[in-house]
């Protein structure tokens, strides 16, 4: 058990500084999948066919998640060497210095193909910058907080991933009220640059924190590992692998809904996109009071159940999700996102307290960060384009759903092989078990 103290002011700030960098993180990844999926197949990537436009332009989108794992590898590695408090100040200032160089790049017609290729530079320094970022945001929380109690404050933590994501698509929403040529000419780019408003407050918030407990334990103990990089997939790789592929369900789930929905609703049901918004954000207000109510009972009943209960709707619930979709009927196309976003939320909200505590104290920013960083890869990145290409080969949605279906199926089954320890584990509990899972 660690014995570094835990002021209960500093548990709210470390809190507070991670729901704001998981927001942030999120509200600059929503607002370039919102402008990949409408404006930007036209800005920077123009075609004879829109649809190859937008394909190109959704495969763009997918590269800041390619270059995440760069960022999981340098910023888990120093993470874990030097401390999480100042890794997650370099990553967010990262973060902000990305997003606002998009917001301000000439386009496609004002400097021809420098445009995309300098649109792609600024993508990768983003997907750098958050590779570092959500591992150490959790742990941040997750290790300032009391055992027991981690699985609440970690799911508070996690609706930042929606609260970003219905800030980015609110601030989108009045934009796109714009006269076309004033959208196209500049509007589009206010979102971009509102990013640094975001930033800076974060940043405000994140130096005033102390380091985390655990970490300060370990490093007071001389447990720090010379190289935590090469340690994590020598002696917990199997760890590594089944973190990956329990993140990938909700990472499609959220993916599908947050971005890939306008596309569908515009190719496929005749939606414009604020008629698709109508219907997201209000649906979305359902991860934001169910995340944190299914992190207090994973501190009752364990995290693993929870998850794995959260996967197990992430199986099902895809054909829903389309058929009432496919109705055009607000309250039936609402209640679609409502069923898709409860099943993602009992999944999502355990992350941070079910893959913390199954790595041990001194490896855990490297194992996070490599697990979900290419978690994300597999599930979020790829998202949009795969379910544009289904949907441009077979004309319908059914093959999409399988797809969703078929990444459930594989979360659940990593869930299912990840051990249960409870919240209440002490660290020298999750020692033992980190040396179990490498013998293993």
């Amino acid at each position: 058990m660690s014995t570094t103290p835990r002021p209960p002011r500093q548990t709210t700030r470390a809190v507070l500084a991670s729901w704001l960098g998981t927001t942030i993180e999120y509200y600059d990844f929503a607002i370039y999948g919102f402008a990949a999926s409408v404006l930007f197949a036209k800005l920077f990537f123009p075609a004879a066919d829109p649809v190859v436009g937008t394909l190109i332009s959704l495969s763009s989108f997918a590269v800041g998640y390619v270059a995440r794992p760069l960022g999981a590898l340098v910023f888990g590695h120093l993470g874990d060497r030097v401390g999480r408090k100042s890794i997650l100040v370099i990553t967010l200032t990262g973060m902000g210095v990305s997003t606002v160089l998009i917001g301000l790049l000439p386009t496609y017609g004002q400097i021809g193909v420098a445009a995309p290729i300098l649109l792609v530079a600024a993508r990768i320094l983003q997907g750098i910058s958050l590779g570092g970022e959500y591992g150490g945001a959790v742990l941040m929380t997750v290790e300032h907080s009391a055992p027991g109690r981690r699985g609440f404050f970690g799911s508070v933590v996690n609706t930042g991933t929606t609260a970003g994501m219905m800030l980015a698509n609110g601030v989108f929403l009045l934009v796109v009220q714009l006269p076309e040529a004033q959208l196209y000419s500049w509007g589009w780019r206010v979102p971009f640059l509102l990013s640094a408003v975001l930033v800076i407050v974060g940043l405000v918030v994140r130096t005033s924190l102390h380091e985390s407990p655990d970490f300060a334990d370990i490093k007071q103990q001389g447990e720090v590992h010379k190289l935590p990089i090469v340690d994590v997939l020598r002696r917990s790789g199997g760890m590594v692998a089944l973190v990956t592929l329990g993140t990938v369900a909700a990472g499609v789930a959220f993916t599908m809904a947050s971005v890939f929905s306008l596309t569908y609703g515009k190719l496929a049901l005749g939606k414009s996109n604020t008629a698709m918004l109508g219907v997201l954000l209000p649906a979305a207000f359902v991860v934001l009071i169910c995340v944190p109510w299914f992190g207090r009972v994973a501190d009752r009943v364990g995290v693993r159940r929870v998850f794995l209960a959260g996967a197990a709707g992430l199986v099902v619930v895809p054909f829903a999700w389309f058929a009432l979709l496919n109705t055009r009927q607000y309250g039936l196309m609402l209640l679609g996102f409502v069923l898709l976003f409860i099943a993602y939320s009992a999944n999502y909200a355990v992350f941070p307290a079910f893959f913390s505590q199954v790595f041990p104290t001194p490896l855990r920013f490297s194992g996070m960060s490599i697990g979900f960083t290419i978690g994300t890869i597999a599930g979020n990145a790829f998202a949009p384009t795969i379910g544009a290409s289904i949907l441009e080969a077979t004309g319908g949605w059914t093959g999409i759903a399988w797809y969703m279906t078929g990444v459930g199926i594989v979360t659940l089954v990593a869930g299912y092989l990840m051990p249960a320890v409870r919240p209440e584990g002490t660290v020298a509990a999750q020692e033992k078990l980190g040396t179990e899972a490498a013998a293993g």
